[in-house]
């Protein structure tokens, strides 16, 4: 018999929906489809609903000092390494991952990765309470 694969991404976005339904429940957030495990078609459909390189987690909420309009996260499964050894991308999709939230971040959007939900907590946080 075939053993499934653990979801680290999904289990991930889980553990952040509680934790804000629990910690910020004023909060309105909305998280991509892509850590799930679609069928074929519903990825390609998906796929043609949205812009290339989406972050996986939106929280719709002005940070605390009005400097920014909302918070974007990447997330990816605790342990992920997003750097080589030289310092760049360690993948082409985390580049243009990297890209995104660069552009987001130009217009007047806080984005960054969040490796682990640790990490994602603490960013989460630090953006309602300090930015």
């Amino acid at each position: 018999m075939r053993q499934r694969r653990e979801n680290k991404e999904y289990a991930l976005s889980r553990a952040i929906a509680a934790y804000l339904r629990l910690q910020h429940p004023h909060v309105l957030f909305h998280f991509d489809l892509a850590g799930l495990n679609l069928s074929k078609a519903q990825a390609g459909m998906t796929k043609a609903l949205n812009s290339r390189g989406w972050p996986d987690l939106i929280i719709c909420e002005p940070s605390k000092t009005g400097k920014y309009k909302a918070l974007f996260i990447e997330l990816k499964a605790e342990g992920t390494k997003l750097f080589n050894r030289s310092g760049g991308p360690k993948t082409d999709h985390i580049s243009e991952q990297g890209n995104i939230i660069e552009w987001l971040n130009d217009r007047g959007f806080y984005a960054d990765f969040g490796v682990g939900l640790d990490a994602c907590i603490r960013l989460i946080e630090n953006y309602f309470n300090i930015l």
